[in-house]
């Protein structure tokens, strides 16, 4: 890994950005930082409860800060929030300094992954269509990472492969 470069794995909640993320992290031996989990342990309770008391417009401040200090690492694997790309200041860091990995699916999957959970604040009181909006408008911003991989029909240990290998050829 370049000195300072980090790889960075953004997608919609759901995408797998932690658990992928995690993995490549244990393969290459350095650091993984899940920035959601990092925002949860800085002001010590959910990001539901966030979104629920403060709203999501503090969220992202605090969003943006903790993102960007945790770009400062150096060679580790970073999981994104699900919106944190879409922030103009972080996108420009992550494609200016770091490589960057959208981890895409099609929005069945992705639609059924996020309405199976109880910790997604935007997908709580979020109808089917509103989320597929969602889903469609991130993935504008999401285009323009570095690298697309669609996870669609692969394996866990596929989607892995598939990113050390491009980060391998990099």
């Amino acid at each position: 890994m370049k000195s300072k470069e980090n790889l960075v794995f953004l997608g919609m909640m759901g995408s797998g950005k932690s658990s992928i993320g995690l993995l490549i992290a244990k393969k290459l031996k350095v650091d993984f930082i899940d920035v959601d989990k990092e925002i949860e342990k800085e002001l010590g309770i959910s990001i539901k409860k966030i979104f629920e008391t403060k709203g999501e417009n503090y969220f992202r401040k605090i969003e943006e800060k903790i993102t960007l200090g945790r770009l400062k690492s150096n060679s580790s694997v970073i999981a994104l929030g699900g919106g944190a790309f879409t922030n103009k200041k972080i996108r420009k860091n992550v494609l200016k300094d770091h490589l960057s990995f959208w981890l895409n699916w099609n929005d069945e999957i992705l639609l059924n992954r996020i309405k199976n959970s109880q910790k997604r604040p935007l997908a709580f009181n979020s109808s089917d269509n509103e989320l597929i909006d969602l889903i469609k408008k991130r993935s504008n911003v999401y285009s323009k990472a570095l690298y697309e991989i669609k996870c669609d029909n692969l394996s866990k240990k596929q989607i892995v492969e598939r990113i050390l290998e491009i980060y391998e050829t990099h």
